[in-house]
């Protein structure tokens, strides 16, 4: 326990500190507990996926944590977010329940998409998150249409559309960039690029390596972000949304940032050394913040401990819900299948 405790007084003395923060005390406490949640909420469930509780596929964030931290702070309650099938943290971030997350990662009738998607479908329209999908690339020209819908209802919000650097790839992805930027459309399009897609290294897949540059073909405003840093995420965010709401349309931000774990759970990612993940974890976005804090006397490493445990026992909870929770009945293999009620199908 010692070691341990030694190991992450070094990591946070090693974590980049803002030398003059330009952000409040709340806002990095926000920052310091969403991080945290969506670290510990994580990590438990990979721990609950390998003793076969969470089934099917399983996706983590772990190590990723900053991309949505500094998003949530940068927009509103009522813009709209939609992502790939790496989901759980969005919704996290944007106040979802904990315990309808965990309980559709284990597939109970409680879960925010009643227990018929699992990790890599959940939806919360209560938060406006709507929703993971499970088609690489396919939620990209969704985040058009709802920017789309924003603009035409005139409603001042703005869609933030997260995607893998594999998913640029897509043909989809292009389509949509060139709709979003000829019709001005109000979404910020996000590539968070850890530098592999599945276990292969963006270098092999492309030609343009630096992702950001895909936008300029459609004229489109781009930059990449170093995304391990909580505050230039939000400080880019929060440009692409002043832009998109005065009727200028599209930005597409390249976060770079990376993840501990692999692509999945059954992912070892043997394709990267010890070195390339130690040195990443050296810039951890959650020990960033942490030190800032520390240094601004903002709340002691006591006081940050006890944050920690409160994340942990939310965690725990959650999972004590889950596993309380029914199965879904079996009838409901029929029902939310269409918009309309009475929609005609066969039922035998």
């Amino acid at each position: 326990m010692a070691d341990t405790k030694e190991k992450a007084k070094a990591k946070s003395q090693k974590a980049k500190v803002q030398a003059e923060p330009s952000f409040s005390k709340e806002t990095y406490m926000q920052w310091y507990e969403s991080m945290k949640l969506m670290r510990r909420f994580e990590e438990k469930s990979g721990q609950l996926y390998g003793q076969q509780k969470i089934k099917g596929f399983c996706h983590l964030y772990i190590g990723q944590e900053a991309c949505v931290a500094g998003a949530v702070t940068a927009l509103t309650k009522d813009d709209k977010w939609i992502t790939a099938y790496r989901d759980h943290a969005h919704p996290l971030a944007l106040g979802s329940s904990p315990g309808a997350i965990m309980a559709e990662m284990f597939a109970k009738v409680t879960g925010c998409s009643k227990g018929k998607g699992g990790s890599m479908h959940m939806f919360d329209k209560e938060v406006n998150f709507m929703g993971g999908h499970g088609i690489v690339g396919g939620q990209v020209p969704l985040g058009a249409g709802i920017a789309f819908a924003e603009k035409y209802n005139k409603t001042g919000n703005v869609c933030i559309c997260y995607m893998g650097d594999g998913a640029v790839r897509q043909g989809a992805f292009h389509e949509a960039l060139n709709m979003a930027m000829t019709w001005k459309l109000p979404v910020i399009f996000v590539i968070e690029n850890n530098g592999y897609a599945m276990g292969t290294s963006v270098t092999r897949t492309s030609n343009v390596t630096e992702l950001y540059k895909l936008g300029l073909a459609f004229d489109m405003p781009s930059e990449p972000i170093e995304a391990m840093s909580v505050e230039n995420v939000h400080e880019a965010v929060a440009r692409a949304a002043e832009r998109a709401r005065a009727g200028e349309g599209p930005t597409l931000l390249e976060f770079r940032t990376y993840r501990y774990k692999g692509h999945s759970m059954s992912d070892p990612a043997k394709y990267r050394t010890k070195e390339e993940l130690e040195d990443y974890k050296g810039r951890d976005s959650i020990e960033s913040v942490k030190a800032t804090i520390l240094k601004n006397g903002w709340a002691t490493e006591e006081e940050l401990d006890e944050i920690d445990e409160q994340q942990k026992q939310i965690v725990a909870d959650a999972v004590k819900f889950a596993e309380e929770s029914p199965y879904p009945d079996p009838s409901e293999l029929y029902t939310d299948i269409y918009v309309e009620p009475n929609y005609p199908y066969i039922m035998d």
